[in-house]
């Protein structure tokens, strides 16, 4: 008994503890900021006020678990080839289900009802895309060059789930997932004339894409092509000469962004959460939070985020395990990837994709995805640590004096 305890007061002392704190502040000030942009749409539908407070709560509550258990799960398990198997094609399974059971939210397909509860599938494919390409590049390394047998088999994983995505349509989770994707592979260990060799293959792969596109019955194409959606990437070059239209959601977001100045309005006081900003309290909530609280407001929270990516890229650069470091390095693409879309397309500097802001919007799959990545790190942080200071990983279900 007492070597156990040892033994975990060691485990304890080895985790990454600033980027935890990091997190949970970065929740809890979520979690305000939910509250405040989303009171008068709850009192509008005749909620109470607090309605998207309280379900965002119990999802950071229901995150917060899900940090802890992978945190504290050996995170090497995940690298087990029946393991691998199952991710492969429950990831595939899951996104086939949502084509033809999912429920539709703002003209995508992407969610699944269970009961009262509703996922957003593709949210935890991000996470099931960075384990299996970790884990399948670093068993690959002895010939990570070989393109048959090292490069290939995890890049049709990923084209696959992406297109399974892009039809639901989601582009802005498509590209999230792509560009992570292709992430690991820049951090795998490949030449660059494979990875030379792999853009050519992407750029075919994109013109069968654009072909197949082509040739889907009309139907599909208009639902995959909209005039809405060409208007929400096109309209940011100058949303003011269709202000009414395809350009309002930027256009109330550069008047939210530009009247917070420095200092912002004040908590609480944001004029556009008063239902001309949609979706105040997910896509947008950077405007709101620039609105209410200033340039230090949002300082505050991109400097948040991207300490948690840069908490990721350190503990990936430390651990000398090539499947923990590509697990680490993949987590740090993912939420960096995702905060500078959401943040670019509120700041009109890209087209908006309605992606959510991580740790901050409103969304119970995105918070607990992100929230299993970031307990993946932690995992993988701790047992680097623990095996630099203390010995082997196996030491950690030995007895004290083993360890001592």
């Amino acid at each position: 008994m007492i070597g156990r305890c040892v033994c975990l007061k060691k485990m304890l002392k080895s985790y990454d503890y600033p980027l935890l704190a990091v997190y949970i502040i970065v929740c809890l000030f979520g979690l305000i900021m939910v509250y405040s942009s989303s009171m008068f749409v709850a009192i509008n539908k005749g909620w109470d006020p607090a309605t998207f407070y309280n379900s965002q709560l119990k999802n950071w509550i229901i995150s917060l678990f899900l940090l802890i258990f992978f945190a504290v799960f050996p995170y090497k398990i995940l690298q087990n080839n029946k393991m691998l198997m199952l991710i492969m094609f429950g990831s595939v399974s899951l996104l086939l289900l949502v084509l033809v059971l999912g429920d539709s939210a703002n003209n995508a397909q992407s969610w699944l009802a269970l009961g009262p509860i509703r996922i957003q599938p593709s949210e935890f494919i991000k996470v099931s895309m960075i384990v299996y390409m970790a884990a399948v590049y670093s068993k690959k390394q002895r010939y990570i060059d070989d393109f048959n047998r090292g490069v290939l088999p995890p890049v049709l994983f990923l084209v696959v789930i992406c297109f399974l995505i892009l039809l639901q349509p989601d582009i802005g989770t498509a590209a999230i997932v792509f560009m992570t994707g292709c992430g690991i592979i820049m951090a795998s260990g490949m030449r660059l004339k494979t990875i030379l060799k792999l853009v050519g293959l992407g750029l075919l792969i994109l013109a069968v894409l654009c072909v197949i596109v082509f040739l889907l019955p009309e139907d599909i194409r208009s639902k995959l092509i909209t005039t809405k959606r060409i208007g929400r990437i096109t309209s940011f070059q100058n949303p003011f000469t269709d202000h009414g239209a395809s350009g309002y959601q930027l256009v109330n977001s550069f008047y939210a962004i530009g009247s917070g100045g420095f200092f912002g309005q004040g908590l609480g006081e944001s004029v556009q959460k008063l239902g001309y900003l949609p979706e105040a309290y997910t896509d947008f909530i950077s405007a709101i939070i620039a609105e209410e609280l200033g340039f230090f407001g949002i300082l505050i929270t991109v400097g948040g985020i991207y300490f948690i990516v840069l908490r990721s890229i350190i503990n990936g650069m430390r651990v000398h395990d090539s499947f923990g470091s590509l697990l680490c390095y993949g987590t740090a693409t993912l939420i960096g990837i995702q905060a500078f879309i959401n943040l670019g397309g509120a700041a009109g500097m890209i087209p908006l994709t309605g992606v959510t802001l991580p740790f901050t919007s409103f969304g119970g799959s995105s918070l607990m995805s992100m929230s299993i990545l970031v307990g993946i790190v932690l995992n993988v942080s701790m047992m680097n640590k623990f095996q630099k200071n203390y010995g082997s990983e196996k030491d950690l279900a030995k007895p004290a004096k083993a360890v001592q």
